[in-house]
């Protein structure tokens, strides 16, 4: 069976840079140095990383496994897999978790695509000029309140990410990321050698590197494995997407060190990005959520040549947000083109009008319906909860199962022949025993609150 539509990356260099767009997200930009300076800064730092190499690594590695063994959409690709080895053809509902979550993850993070895409149009044609406190604040309220606006942007970034996946893997998705992901190493270069002479570099360095080992406990590593695993977006469906247009040449063992590391680069910037800014200022490293959106315009307003930094700004977050997008929606586009023997034009546009439907509630539940729910959380707080707390480590904990007792060693070793018979051992003793339990720790933490 050929991967979806037959089709491959034409390079390493242009598989990487998909991969690496969908890993990185706005999680990665405001939240790892966030928590990373809440955590004990450098010494979560050696944590994260720790669990970002003994787990992140092996999982990633086995989901790229699998679906260039499997050569299918994630459904298609495990049984496949399970087929092969003389196991249940049921191990499928594995991939369709990973869809499942996918999907519901698009639904509420197309709004916040749109948000950035607002901010950016909002950074262009204002650049925050005379913005306070109350105001950032007053202002993202309005937003929240402005159905219509916020419908009208996320329309915007979907559309964009409807039109890469409508273009196919190669005319489509290569053609972006291509361009995406080096200006957006670009600008965060560029934005963090700023903010070097601009001030308050120095105290987010303290920040982000200084090691507080009074910081570390049992809490502390559990946001560390936790932050990995979600960081590198195993258990969503796109990587063993893309691991099925994955050419036999390519080695998984190798690229997946770079995904790993380019990803925690990319955190690692933002915090030398966005940290300098807010000390220089004055404002708080701890607005969580609010700090893109609230805290950041009143530094723009307030810098020397804070337009263009604003408007540099919210398009590299602009490029992490339709990356990860794209890479969302190309798991379920692909199986929905497998699954109903439909052209991708017509499933990529069944699957983001789908989305843009169902996102409207997700728009909605920040203000109309904002009460609706079970238990007093609303439709975006239960559809992070599912998809996070539940389909994702409970999906990547089962993938971890099925690459190290399901699968042969014998067709494992075959998918990673350049990692070496000793390199090969430790992948298999950490995703059939170490693995296993981490994530189920996640889990059991996630699901008991």
């Amino acid at each position: 069976m050929a991967a979806a539509g037959g089709e491959h990356w034409s390079s390493r260099f242009a598989f990487l840079m998909a991969s690496v767009g969908f890993a990185v997200g706005l999680g990665n930009i405001w939240r790892f140095p966030y928590v990373t300076g809440e955590n004990g800064g450098a010494a979560f730092v050696i944590i994260y990383l720790g669990c970002a190499f003994g787990i992140g690594v092996p999982i990633l590695m086995a989901e790229l496994m699998v679906g260039r063994r499997g050569q299918g959409s994630p459904t298609n690709a495990m049984a496949t897999v399970a087929r092969e080895n003389k196991r249940s053809e049921h191990w499928r509902l594995v991939g369709g978790m990973g869809l499942l979550a996918a999907y519901t993850i698009e639904i509420v993070y197309a709004g916040v695509v749109g948000w950035v895409l607002w901010y950016l149009y909002k950074a262009i044609t204002t650049g925050f000029v005379g913005v306070d406190a109350q105001m950032a604040e007053a202002a993202f309220g309005g937003v929240l309140q402005d159905n219509m606006g916020m419908l009208f942007w996320t329309l915007v970034g979907l559309a964009i990410t409807g039109l890469i996946i409508y273009s196919g893997v190669k005319d489509g998705i290569e053609r972006a990321v291509r361009v995406m992901m080096p200006a957006m190493f670009v600008l965060l270069l560029g934005l963090a050698t700023y903010n070097y002479f601009a001030g308050g570099f120095k105290e987010a360095l303290q920040w982000l590197f200084t090691p507080d080992f009074s910081k570390i406990g049992p809490t502390t590593v559990l946001a560390a494995i936790g932050q990995a695993f979600f960081s590198i977006g195993v258990a969503m469906g796109g990587m063993m997407t893309y691991g099925s247009y994955l050419p036999r040449s390519i080695s998984i063992g190798q690229s997946v060190l770079i995904i790993v590391c380019a990803d925690t680069l990319v955190a690692l910037l933002a915090g030398l990005v966005i940290f300098p800014a807010v000390f220089n200022y004055n404002l708080d490293p701890a607005a969580g959520a609010g700090l893109i959106f609230q805290t950041l315009p009143v530094a723009f307003a307030q810098m020397p040549g804070g337009w263009g930094f604003s408007v540099l700004f919210f398009l590299m977050l602009a490029f992490a947000g339709i990356t990860s997008m794209v890479g969302l929606v190309e798991s379920v586009n692909a199986w929905v083109e497998e699954r109903f023997g439909i052209a991708r034009h017509k499933s990529a546009l069944i699957v983001v009008g789908s989305v843009a439907v169902l996102s409207v509630i997700s728009l909605m539940s920040y203000n109309v319906i904002g009460d609706l729910g079970l238990g007093g959380h609303n439709f975006n707080d239960i559809m992070d909860y599912f998809s996070n707390q539940i389909l994702l480590p409970l999906g990547g904990l089962l993938l971890a199962v099925f690459a190290g007792w399901v699968m042969s060693r014998e067709a494992a070793r075959d998918e990673l022949p350049t990692l070496g018979e000793r390199g090969f051992s430790v992948w298999y003793f950490l995703i059939r025993f170490v693995v296993p339990p981490a994530v189920l720790i996640i889990f059991v933490v996630g699901v008991t609150g």
